[in-house]
């Protein structure tokens, strides 16, 4: 298959999902975001603990997070829900939506009052969600997608069957002319000289390795080691040993083609073919920033387990741990730990998945859609004043 159902967008991206989004620009209206959602079907909230007081790189990462969110090619409007007084001003980043050709409206609490956000919030998701409706899935090449990939709750199983088939699947995507995303920084830390050898030119080399640099002397400045929670406990438990062999586990995920860019957080790719983004281990900041960054649908390796999803991109989750996939069959899309049990070989598997990918992105449900998981948080490096 080298083909997908999808929704065109003005920019000339293409959705695989087809959303209204309401934008709380602050923590202080995710309230009245999640009342809005309740109150209006087929519409999806994402509060966030972030929007004000916020300085330097924390408010750039924020507002730059809240943007791409919109900017999503999942994503077909956007009200966009302010207080008034923060830092995260709703008209701007209205206006910066709206450059992008995508529908977007405004509503504040301070201006409206909270009932009148409602009243008029209703009106306005209403017509978005009816228009939304009459829009229609056509074909579309593989080279329009871009999928994030992402480990969590890893053990031994991850880096012998899982990562590696999501690899497999990722160089066959990136044969086929589409963008795949890897992240989470600290889980490169001890792996630099592999990824090194796959970058396009030293340019990129250099920003790779700041990126870790920096990740590291965040952590020093603070006089903590990052070994004190990576691998995390259930790492351990799981048969991993050092942070360095997890991290070359964790990056067979992003197969063997060559690494063609290199963005921070929630920044969109300037190339297609394999991308890095600098974000946090922490999963769920880790996937916000990936579909930030445009990824309309998430690969997911658990070998242990874990629920989360996305509220904007579908989170296919892949487990190479047989005993995981017994118990959590229910959260989990792909069993490759067939591969553990010799029932199946690396090709086999990964074409599975690979058919998984575009079915996803074609319309079909994953495990966390029909769950109704779809964490969003915003990763803060520094604090708030």
């Amino acid at each position: 298959m080298k083909y997908f159902l999808g929704f065109e967008r003005s920019d000339g991206s293409v959705g695989v999902r087809n959303k209204v989004l309401i934008l709380p620009t602050v923590i202080c209206v995710n309230d009245l975001a999640t009342k809005l959602e309740a109150l209006v079907s087929n519409t999806v909230a994402t509060p966030h603990t972030c929007g004000c007081t916020q300085l330097g790189i924390d408010y750039e990462i924020t507002y730059r997070t809240l943007l791409g969110t919109a900017l999503n090619p999942n994503i077909y409007s956007v009200l966009v829900v302010g207080l008034g007084c923060e830092k995260v001003r709703a008209s701007r980043l209205a206006d910066d939506i709206a450059r992008s050709g995508k529908w977007v409206e405004v509503v504040e609490v301070q201006e409206l009052g909270y009932e009148g956000c409602i009243d008029r919030g209703v009106r306005i998701l209403r017509d978005m969600v009816n228009n939304a409706g009459r829009l229609s899935r056509r074909a579309f090449d593989l080279s329009s997608l871009v999928v994030g990939l992402e480990c969590g709750g890893s053990d031994s199983t991850s880096s012998i069957a899982a990562n590696p088939v999501v690899g497999y699947v990722s160089d066959k995507l990136v044969d086929l002319g589409a963008t795949v995303i890897f992240s989470e920084t600290p889980e490169a830390i001890g792996a630099e000289h592999v990824l090194l050898k796959r970058v396009v030119n030293e340019e990129l080399g250099e920003r790779l390795v700041g990126y870790i640099k920096w990740f590291e002397e965040e952590v020093i400045k603070e006089g903590l080691d990052i070994r004190g929670t990576n691998p995390t406990p259930g790492n351990i438990a799981g048969g991993l040993t050092t942070l360095e062999e997890k991290s070359l586990g964790a990056i067979i995920k992003s197969g063997s083609r060559p690494i063609t860019d290199v963005v921070d957080y929630a920044e969109r790719p300037r190339r297609k073919g394999v991308v890095f983004m600098n974000t946090p281990g922490y999963d769920v900041e880790s996937v916000t920033g990936m579909v930030a960054g445009g990824a309309q649908l998430v690969i997911f390796t658990t070998g242990l387990g874990t629920p989360t999803g996305s509220a904007i991109a579908p989170v296919i989750k892949v487990t190479g741990n047989p005993s995981t996939y017994r118990k959590l069959s229910s959260i989990i899309d792909v069993n490759v730990g067939t591969l553990i049990e010799g029932r199946e070989t690396l090709e086999e598997a990964g074409e599975r998945l690979f058919n998984e990918v575009v079915e996803v992105a074609s319309g079909k449900l994953t495990a966390s859609e029909i769950m109704g998981h779809k964490e969003y948080s915003i990763w803060r490096v520094k604090t708030s004043f």
